[in-house]
């Protein structure tokens, strides 16, 4: 054809040109159906044919690509593809998400974002004394908080992190599981014990448990605290009443600030129009250090699957 073109991007190794696209060749499918383009791959090239344009979106996706693996990073299957929809829209690639790292445990990569998204939370976490991370499960909301968080503690910008949660029995009654109540809220609790153990193992993480600098609890020990130089995480938020949120936005004391992450697609109260966290957002909008970001299924970061069927649900029950 007279208006097709080719270029050849050549690398070092097999190994590494494999590890832009998480040595997975399917992905390269992707790319192509999304550009219009033919690849072709051997050894440590990559040939492409096609359109002038598609082959210059190939050598920019793949130079984003590269800047990320020399920067320390790792290209996963979905990483690729984001990479490939953010350089077709004209933005900036996965590099640039990159440039806020966060500490992570000792031996561990830095945490850092893996959306467009994810990486405005964490600038909003930065800029602001109270923010809100809203939208679906798998998003990275509680975990990325929790990781700003423990950033923050190792450079003693904050003395303690609390995390907390109601505990809002959904589907089960805490009266008829056995033990007290420390054993009853458990199971409300484990995910952020889990989030903990994973960003700094779990002799570390019981050590920060133990000296007070990390605090998990019930929602309803927050009561009559102030709490100084603090980062308070509230998850779960989409199961506060109106009173419990008030009370949660108003214990921070000096030098301290407030995450909330919640989804009010996955309110478990009983009345729905009490969810605090659905009056937050219509009292709260416009107010000085108050930020809402908001995610949506692109942003899921589990299993590519949860993605879509977080939003076929959506689509079936709207």
């Amino acid at each position: 054809m007279a208006d097709e073109h080719q270029i050849k991007l050549e690398y070092e190794s097999a190994y590494f040109l494999q590890s832009l696209f998480g040595h997975e060749e399917k992905e390269l499918r992707y790319l192509e159906e999304k550009v219009k383009v033919r690849l072709v791959t051997r050894d440590g090239w990559l040939e492409v044919r096609g359109p002038e344009e598609g082959c210059l979106l190939v050598r920019e996706i793949f130079s984003d690509l590269e800047k990320t693996r020399r920067n320390g990073g790792e290209v996963m299957s979905r990483d690729f593809r984001t990479a490939v929809d953010l350089v077709r829209r004209g933005g900036e690639g996965i590099s640039a998400l990159g440039r806020l790292q966060l500490v992570g445990a000792r031996g561990c990569k830095p945490v850092v974002a893996r959306s467009p998204n994810q990486l405005a939370y964490l600038h909003a976490m930065v800029a602001n004394e109270v923010v809100f991370g809203l939208g679906p499960a798998g998003t990275g909301k509680t975990y990325l908080a929790v990781a700003m968080a423990l950033d923050l503690l190792r450079k003693k910008e904050i003395s303690r992190l609390i995390l907390t949660r109601p505990a809002v029995e959904a589907g089960e009654a805490l009266g008829f599981l056995p033990g007290d109540m420390r054993d009853k809220v458990a199971p409300y609790l484990r995910p952020l014990y889990d989030a903990i153990d994973d960003m700094l193992g779990f002799e570390e993480g019981a050590k920060r448990l133990e000296d007070g600098s990390i605090e998990i609890a019930p929602l309803a020990y927050m009561r009559g605290r102030t709490l100084s130089r603090s980062f308070v995480i509230l998850d779960e938020a989409q199961n506060t009443t109106r009173e419990q949120m008030f009370m949660a936005l108003t214990r921070l004391g000096e030098g301290s600030r407030c995450i909330i992450t919640g989804d009010s697609s996955q309110i478990d109260l009983k009345d729905h129009g009490i969810s605090g966290l659905l009056e937050a957002e219509k009292a709260l909008r416009g107010v000085d250090g108050v930020v809402f970001n908001h995610f949506d299924t692109s942003d899921v970061v589990r299993h590519p699957v949860v993605g879509r069927i977080i939003s076929a649900y959506k689509d079936f029950r709207s």
